[in-house]
């Protein structure tokens, strides 16, 4: 019994010294600077009701609300990227630029109500005109980004407002900064041979979590996939697949984000 009472506090104080070790290590680890950590790819469950939007992400645990002080409405975000945005979002704010996410994920039910509704309003074109009228800046329904939860809008859906003033100043410090965090500009001008969608200085991507979700879209998924909706006949027409999902900057498409 006398050896019980000894041996635990000996016992204890070995704990406590490996606690501290631990906690030391992890502090070491948590304030080191993001560029300085690797960006390395996620295990994260991938499947094709995900990439092509066919879940509840309000319902899903992979995802979380983003704060109402970054946004002015309901918005969802995959819960990395989310951490990711609070961490540039702060960054910025050092500086004096204020960042707000106005649009996040978006299932399929939700592109394609943004879908229809501007198919019908170009209803005078021929189909394919049509399709393509849309896509100069949405996508089909189970071809948009959206889906995934890696990518954001930030504060303002026009180019021109990114063109001077206070959306000049954003822009600059987005494209200076924001890839350090793990966000990429993914439609950038199509002066260099992208195809796709129309510049769009507001659209940031998390590539750490959207380069393996791609991937896995190219791996698994074909233009028959792209259907219920109106115009998803004109998904092949358009070339759905490689001049659209795969449309991105070739900044984008170089990122390496793996460990060494």
């Amino acid at each position: 019994m006398r050896l019980l009472f000894v041996t635990l506090p000996i016992i204890l104080t070995l704990l406590s010294c490996n606690t501290n070790k631990n906690d030391k290590a992890l502090t070491e680890t948590t304030t080191k600077p993001l560029e300085e950590l690797p960006l390395q790819k996620p295990q994260i469950p991938i499947s094709k009701a995900l990439v092509l939007g066919m879940f509840n992400f309000r319902t899903d645990s992979t995802f979380t609300k983003v704060d109402p002080q970054y946004t002015s409405k309901t918005i969802y975000l995959n819960k990395e990227v989310d951490s990711a945005f609070v961490a540039m979002r702060k960054a910025a704010e050092h500086d004096g630029i204020y960042l707000k996410v106005i649009s996040g994920t978006r299932n399929f039910s939700a592109q394609k109500a943004i879908w229809e509704r501007k198919w019908k309003k170009y209803a005078n074109l021929a189909p394919k005109e049509r399709a393509l009228k849309i896509l100069e800046y949405s996508s089909m329904p189970g071809s948009s980004r959206h889906h995934w939860g890696t990518d954001l809008d930030l504060n303002n859906l026009t180019n021109s407002y990114f063109s001077s003033g206070e959306g000049l100043a954003i822009y600059q410090w987005l494209t200076t900064h924001a890839n350090d965090f793990g966000f990429y500009q993914v439609y950038t001008t199509k002066n260099q041979g992208r195809t796709g969608y129309n510049l769009e200085k507001w659209h940031w991507s998390y590539l750490p979590i959207a380069q393996p979700y791609l991937e896995y879209y190219n791996a698994h998924i074909t233009v028959s996939d792209i259907k219920g909706f109106e115009g998803a006949d004109q998904a092949q027409a358009v070339d759905i697949i490689n001049s659209y999902v795969n449309g991105i900057s070739k900044k984008s498409k170089d990122a390496t984000l793996t460990n060494s």
